[in-house]
């Protein structure tokens, strides 16, 4: 009898710790999926950066607005459209017919979020705001907020600039600015993709902005499927927990018979 109500009561206890645990599992995702809703909803991000809408540098004058898919006008699709082939098509080949469909799926969605780039050479910080729909754009950010492994994080779909701003210095700029966007939002990374094609994107990427291969890219979730696939995704946490999954560190161990064996470990990281 009496170790019977010691069983029973371990059970009890049992029961309580998997029901606490789910509570907790169950609010930490209401929190994520309100931080993402909370994220999401807003409509100008630039408006908690203001000195980051002027970019003035290398002999470069461009300004920045906001903008969301389900706003664009018809001239801005075309827009973006344009600056997708001229820049893309060759980095996917053959695949661009297909991804091209995609992309314009994409880019007028509703949880798109847009950083405009106007150039406007002549007028000033306080000129600018009446300016705008008459400077030319030369460039845009479209990026959205979204979950990876759990992971509330700011997903850059495209950074596009036309040939003549490139080069001094924009894109790491506008880099930095969806960053500090991420983090304000308290997202815990922000994660792209990119061709493998694309080796000048690939090197800014991970030499000049200290991008990693993310976990969820498909070498490192499968080293031969990787082959198969044109395309890597790179990441850059922000907290522990978010490095801890997102980020991961390959190395090979030995080779035998031709075979090289790899192994995944987690990096441990310290911000």
């Amino acid at each position: 009898m009496e170790s019977r109500g010691v069983a029973s009561h371990s059970n009890i206890v049992s029961s309580r710790e998997k029901k606490a645990k789910r509570r907790e599992i169950l609010e930490k995702k209401k929190a994520i999926d309100e931080l993402i809703k909370a994220a999401s909803s807003e409509k100008d991000h630039l408006v908690y950066f203001q000195p980051f809408c002027h970019y003035n540098r290398n002999g470069l004058s461009v300004f920045l607005e906001s903008g969301s898919g389900d706003k664009l006008s018809s001239s801005v699709k075309r827009y973006i459209q344009n600056l997708l082939k001229v820049n893309m098509e060759v980095a996917f080949g053959p695949e661009w017919s297909t991804e091209e469909k995609v992309k314009c799926r994409d880019m007028v969605a509703s949880e798109a979020r847009y950083i405009f780039v106007h150039e406007a050479p002549n007028a000033s910080v306080d000129e600018i705001s009446m300016k705008l729909d008459k400077s030319p754009l030369v460039g845009f950010v479209h990026y959205r907020f979204t979950l990876e492994e759990d992971i509330p994080v700011l997903y850059v779909y495209e950074i596009q600039l036309e040939s003549h701003v490139q080069g001094k210095g924009l894109g790491k700029f506008l880099m930095q600015l969806i960053e500090l966007i991420a983090r304000k939002s308290c997202m815990g990374a922000v994660v792209l993709t990119v061709q493998k094609a694309n080796a000048v994107a690939m090197n800014f990427y991970r030499s000049k902005l200290r991008y990693t291969i993310s976990s969820i890219s498909p070498s490192r979730v499968d080293p031969l499927m990787g082959l198969e696939k044109s395309y890597e995704i790179l990441c850059k946490a922000f907290d522990h927990e978010a490095k801890a999954i997102l980020e991961v560190q390959t190395i090979t161990l030995f080779s035998m018979n031709n075979n090289v064996v790899i192994l995944k470990i987690h990096a441990i990281l310290f911000m």
